[in-house]
């Protein structure tokens, strides 16, 4: 690469294995042969016609090329004495001052008015302004060093400028342009594997990756023992949800080198999000034995333990994190961010570990301002906000249960409920499968079938320290429950128990389909079916607004075939040329003709061609309350219809009940009543609620197309149009025997204590035994 980055490479190469040595073991004598000989050569910028000048000149690079930085600055001082305008005297000097290090802002300085003078004696030289660029990027100013390395691609153009440039639009987060950059540079040099590295990373970032894994295998061909790209690669398979390629990549990774932290980091959080907690705290223990001060797995470490019901080492790992203040105006990390907030949950927990589930309620008995907080991401400053009490020493932690010590009839609980939680995973890129999660929503499915099945016999339920009739609130928050326990990171809580304030501002729910040039993998399907609607939508509003350019509109609409194309057509009206927001409408099944706000669609776009395509739910209080009389009334028509089927076991009620199910969720999906994990939760309650009914699901949620039931529901024109498509997939057939003799799961599992138990029991035997199911 550039001469003076590498110059004492070269120094090592003319002068053989001795000029490598320290050089303070160097005497005058090997330094002014060293210097002898890239003189005769002139292997050193701005060489000039006069022998004795370039001699002296040699000396003084040949001081750069051994880290005698202060040396070489005073011998090029004395020459410039002589001859102001020596411009190989000035780079010279320049260069040393850029080596003496930049932490110092006066080198840096002093290194960029040396290079400018160069550039103003000699404008033609591309290597002085990739020297600057070099000195402006890691001071932060990014748009100086681009201007300087075009400049120099105009001179001269190479792959190693084209890299370079590349590399600093990529740092830009301008990943179209550093693509074009890296894909210029291979052209001329198809050999670097560092290019082909970062061309792989640019994909990577728009979430293009089955693109950025192609570019990651060709970067390996280049180079076999490239722990980078094994890495990206890595994560490239776990985003697109391929858990056991993501772990081949990220062994390989580690065969080549035990000890490198990022990949024991991101391993460790592919282990934890796959429900491998064990597994995960190996690779957490592992990175900070290695990096004592690494934030992520320092947290990570805290989750996992917590997670397991570990919280003595949980809440040490977490304190740890908290003491690592942020320096003044300096960013906080996220997990510095959210720590406080798992502290004080995990608190909460432990108390709460033997506490029959029946008799307490998170929403309720969480201070309002600490969940809103939580929920929002926000900084933990919450005014006169008591902190939890500390870990009692009487609480001991959870102790590992063998599958083996739960008796045949709980094994063959544990073995159904997994099965039933692997056909709630979204076949779609970006879903990496979670074996935890599906175990607790499988045994929440299940705990809803034999609740709902009792509600229809009349009986009733104990809830939050009451009993009574079971309401359909109740219903979801067993599914809560589950869903909470295998997964204490995130904050699933009702948003509709929210601080009055919260609420009356509205509490938003906000998913960025794509944000800049980064597209989510996970929505992509989609899009073409929200642009239908956008285009409709577009047109109703011109029709109305603007009806003299209502055929302008719709022949620029037959244009459109991606969001970015939407941008021109904001021009066309004064008020949307920012962007525009479109709605969904709901319509009501209680009273026909009535529709509700659905969820909003947000279109922005900048001049360079960035957008901001989003969809939102906004949660106010009058909203959530005419969602909440739909479900009610659908609900209340539900238990009806399940106390007839129950004496009567008639046909015809069953179909009735499946579409109330699937309509009350369709509700339930559109409101998004919950901070986080509303999807699986609904699904699970769909499964159980069916199951109820003598009904299972067999089918798997499909690929591609309709595969994310969320966005079926909220995309769908309508209950029935929402409870068609889920029925073509779901696959009903009649409920297996066995299930209704499968033991209680509220009372098999009646605190949290032995929740988090059976989440860690290994379960591995289920694969060995046949589960049945008929």
């Amino acid at each position: 690469d550039s001469s003076f980055l590498h110059f004492h490479e070269l120094d090592c190469d003319i002068g053989g294995a001795s000029s490598c040595e320290s050089v303070l073991s160097l005497n005058t004598e090997k330094i002014l042969n060293q210097a002898k000989l890239i003189a005769e050569q002139k292997r050193f910028p701005f060489a000039t016609d006069n022998d004795n000048t370039n001699e002296d000149l040699a000396i003084a690079y040949v001081l750069i090329g051994n880290g005698l930085y202060d040396e070489a600055i005073r011998h090029f001082s004395t020459m410039l004495q002589e001859e102001p305008e020596l411009v190989s005297a000035i780079y010279g000097r320049g260069i040393a001052y850029g080596k003496k290090g930049l932490h110092d802002m006066k080198n840096a300085e002093l290194a960029l008015f040396e290079l400018s003078r160069v550039i103003s004696l000699e404008p033609d030289h591309p290597e002085v302004f990739e020297q600057r660029a070099e000195i402006l990027s890691p001071l932060g100013r990014i748009s100086e060093a681009l201007s300087d390395l075009t400049r120099a691609i105009q001179l001269q153009p190479s792959a190693r400028l084209y890299r370079h440039r590349g590399t600093l639009y990529f740092i830009s987060e301008d990943y179209v342009t550093a693509h074009e950059d890296f894909q210029r540079s291979l052209e001329l040099n198809k050999n670097q594997p560092i290019a082909m590295l970062y061309k792989g990373l640019t994909f990577f970032h728009r979430g293009l990756l089955k693109e950025a894994i192609e570019s990651f295998k060709e970067a390996l061909k280049q180079k076999a023992d490239f722990i980078d790209a094994y890495k990206s690669l890595g994560q490239a398979y776990r985003e697109l949800g391929n858990f056991d390629a993501a772990t081949e990549s990220f062994q390989k990774a580690l065969l080549l080198n035990q000890n490198h932290v990022q990949t024991l980091q991101l391993k460790g959080m592919m282990l934890y999000h796959h429900g491998s907690l064990d597994e995960a705290l190996k690779n957490f223990k592992r990175c900070l034995q290695l990096e004592p001060y690494n934030e992520v797995c320092q947290y990570m470490k805290g989750l996992s333990h917590v997670a397991m019901g570990q919280f003595y080492e949980g809440i040490k790992a977490q304190t740890k994190v908290m003491l690592n203040d942020p320096l003044p105006g300096q960013k906080a990390s996220p997990e510095y961010l959210k720590v406080k907030y798992l502290r004080e949950y995990s608190r909460y927990l432990h108390a709460h570990l033997d506490t029959p589930l029946t008799e307490y309620n998170i929403d309720t008995d969480l201070p309002g301002n600490f969940k809103d907080h939580w929920a929002k991401n926000l900084p933990f400053l919450i005014e006169n906000y008591e902190e939890q009490p500390g870990l009692q020493p009487h609480i001991k932690d959870v102790l590992f249960q063998n599958f083996e010590s739960y008796k045949p009839d709980v094994q063959e609980l544990i073995c159904v409920a997994d099965h039933l939680g692997s056909m709630m995973q979204y076949e779609t890129p970006g879903f990496l499968p979670n074996k935890r999660i599906h175990r607790a929503m499988g045994l929440a499915s299940l705990e809803v079938m034999q609740a709902v099945q009792r509600t229809w016999a009349n009986s009733k339920v104990r809830m939050n320290g009451k009993t009574r009739l079971m309401q359909w609130r109740d219903m979801f928050d067993i599914a809560v429950k589950w869903r909470r326990i295998a997964d204490p990171d995130q904050p699933v809580l009702w948003l509709d128990q929210m601080p009055a304030r919260s609420l009356s501002r509205g509490f938003n729910n906000h998913i960025n389909l794509i944000r800049g040039q980064v597209i989510n993998m996970r929505y992509l399907e989609y899009f073409e079916k929200i642009l239908h609607f956008i285009k409709d939508r577009i047109l109703v509003y011109h029709g109305a607004n603007n009806p003299k350019g209502l055929l302008e509109v719709r022949e620029a609409l037959e244009k459109v075939h991606k969001v970015e194309d939407l941008l021109p057509i904001m021009k066309f009206n004064s008020k949307t040329r920012d962007g525009f927001t479109v709605n969904t409408k709901v319509p009501s099944l209680k009273d026909q003709g009535k529709e509700y706000d659905g969820f909003t669609i947000t279109i922005t776009g900048d001049k360079v061609g960035n957008i901001l395509f989003s969809v939102e739910t906004q949660t106010t209080e009058e909203r959530t309350q005419l969602y909440h009389a739909e479900i009610d009334a659908l609900y209340k028509d539900l238990t009806a219809k399940g106390k007839i089927l129950i004496l009567s076991a008639e046909l015809g009620e069953v179909d009735a009940i499946c579409n109330l199910i699937l309509s009350l969720v369709y509700y339930f999906y559109n409101l998004m009543p919950l901070s986080r994990g509303s999807s699986v939760i609904a699904y699970s309650v769909i499964m159980g609620a069916l199951m109820a009914s003598g009904k299972e699901v067999s089918g798997k949620i499909p690929k591609g197309k309709a595969s994310l039931v969320d966005f079926e529901a909220m995309t769908a024109p309508g209950s029935e149009a929402f409870s068609k498509i889920a029925r073509d997939w779901m696959n009903l057939k009649s409920i297996s025997p066995s299930y209704k003799t499968l033991p209680s799961v509220s009372e098999t599992f009646p605190t949290l204590r032995t929740m988090i138990e059976v989440l860690n029991t290994d379960s591995s035997h289920c694969l060995k035994k046949t589960i049945v199911v008929v």
